[in-house]
């Protein structure tokens, strides 16, 4: 008997990438230049906001989804900072509410106005100061208002209530940098990547490890949690450094349920899932392609669907929220792609082919919206509560009503579990050590430079005061 392929039916199979024309992209912007392993980009429907280089600080771009083109140089920019900005990440319940986190060691919450930036904005609605060392991630609580969460280089997880500007929780269980924070459906759980090779499952209130896997073979990077599958994915390096994925039951993660190798290549890889579709994409940083494969709930679990290819080279990928999709096209997902050596941000959006030009229900099911389930005071309380889910078909472009009221507050001294955040610092470690090292011979360098600078002047002087004494009409 001859053999024959398996014949696997799904709608997504001929989902394929359409780039924006030039006109539609944004040029023009200085990306920043900085290698720290994040998307430098956040989207929501009103908004793209880019990291951008800058001397003497950090700043960001805020720009208005409609005005494409060719950005000008002197362009305003959110510019507070006094470190580089590392992690932006937009509310998702306020469209105009902004957070960026910095080397500066602060994380600072900014509110745009409503028809975008006329001037350079320097003063945040907000400062929050609790880490000890740089800020490296932020992450809204995908269901609770004001909520927010940041991971710093001093090895803390810290919640912070922004009805009171302060910190209210603590996650201390980590031995090295965290590279990556994901919440379940519901944010009642906390998946969390770190240096020490480590994947958790964290309780985020208590701060109470629920699970944890060693990951020798599989040296994790990045986790996303698979929508309400009780599924993790994570992305990370084999023992051969080869990039591969692999697949987690939430409740043992002593053993993955599946690892596939994907190439040989060197870039991180970044996982989107889309839980509306149950597709997977994967977009590997210096690449210019993104697969796409499809999630099942039996073996083998993960279907390679198509690979979208571009030869610009990515930087980091912005992903526009469902409710800012154009239902129109059949679109079902869309990246904003940072082109580092052209200075552009390009528009690709994932199209399902279909003919009919109505509304197409079984791509579209009901989704998270922009209205929070619960209160900061009722999640802290122990509360869990599922997304209030909104349709594409009506009404998709409602705007929120809630309004971001920033308490004041003075800077001071951070006291939570009976622990100074400011004053604890852990130990330093070997990058930095030798940062600092370079640092100040470099710093030794310029003010030997100086003095010799010095000391040529003060000879000229010298040899000048010479010859006037020895002048004639001096004599």
């Amino acid at each position: 008997m001859s053999w024959r392929p398996q014949y696997r039916s799904s709608k997504f199979r001929n989902v394929y990438g359409k780039v924006a024309n030039r006109e539609h992209c944004f040029d023009g912007i200085p990306i920043t230049k900085n290698v720290h392993d994040n998307h430098f980009c956040a989207v929501n429907a009103r908004f793209l906001a880019i990291v951008t280089e800058s001397a003497g600080g950090g700043s960001f771009l805020v720009i208005p989804l409609e005005q494409t083109g060719r950005i000008e140089p002197n362009y305003p920019k959110v510019c507070g900072h006094q470190g580089n900005v590392l992690d932006i990440k937009w509310n998702p319940f306020i469209e105009t509410v902004i957070a960026s986190c910095s080397e500066d060691t602060s994380v600072r919450i900014w509110e745009i106005p409503e028809g975008g930036l006329k001037r350079n904005m320097t003063e945040a609605v907000l400062e929050l100061y609790g880490h000890s060392r740089r800020v490296g991630l932020v992450e809204w609580h995908p269901t609770t208002n004001n909520i927010l969460f940041s991971a710093g280089y001093d090895y803390k997880v810290l919640i912070w209530n922004l009805d009171i500007g302060e910190p209210v929780k603590m996650i201390d269980c980590h031995a090295d940098v965290i590279l990556c924070m994901s919440f379940n459906a519901d944010g009642s759980l906390l998946a969390t990547t770190c240096k020490d090779k480590r994947l958790r499952v964290v309780e985020p209130r208590s701060g109470r490890v629920l699970q944890e896997a060693s990951c020798k073979n599989h040296r994790v990077n990045r986790v996303v949690f698979l929508g309400s599958t009780k599924r993790l994915l994570t992305t990370g390096v084999s023992r051969w450094n080869t990039r591969q994925i692999a697949l987690w039951d939430q409740e043992d993660l002593s053993m993955p349920l599946i690892e596939e190798e994907i190439d040989g290549l060197s870039g991180l890889l970044f996982p989107f899932y889309d839980a509306d579709t149950r597709m997977l994409y994967l977009a590997g940083k210096g690449d210019g392609n993104i697969r796409y494969y499809e999630i099942g709930s039996e073996k083998p679990y993960l279907s390679y669907l198509m690979e979208f290819r571009s030869p610009a080279p990515q930087k980091g990928l912005g992903v526009m929220p469902k409710h800012g999709l154009d239902v129109s096209a059949c679109e079902v997902f869309r990246f904003y792609k940072l082109v580092t050596l052209k200075g552009l941000i390009e528009p690709i959006s994932m199209i399902v082919p279909r003919r009919s030009e109505t509304y197409q229900e079984d791509i579209y099911p009901m989704t998270p919206g922009t209205e929070p389930a619960l209160t900061p005071d009722e999640w802290l309380s122990g509360m869990n509560r599922d997304p209030i889910l909104m349709s594409l078909k009506e009404g998709y472009r409602k705007v929120s009503k809630i309004v971001f009221k920033a308490p004041a507050r003075e800077k001071k001294s951070v006291v939570v579990n009976g622990i100074d955040l400011l004053e604890n610092v852990p130990p330093r470690t070997e990058n930095e050590l030798l940062r600092m090292f370079f640092r100040q011979q470099d710093e030794i360098r310029r003010l030997k430079d100086e003095l010799a600078q010095k000391d040529i002047r003060i000879r000229q002087l010298q040899l000048e005061l010479k010859n006037l004494r020895n002048s004639p009409r001096n004599t």
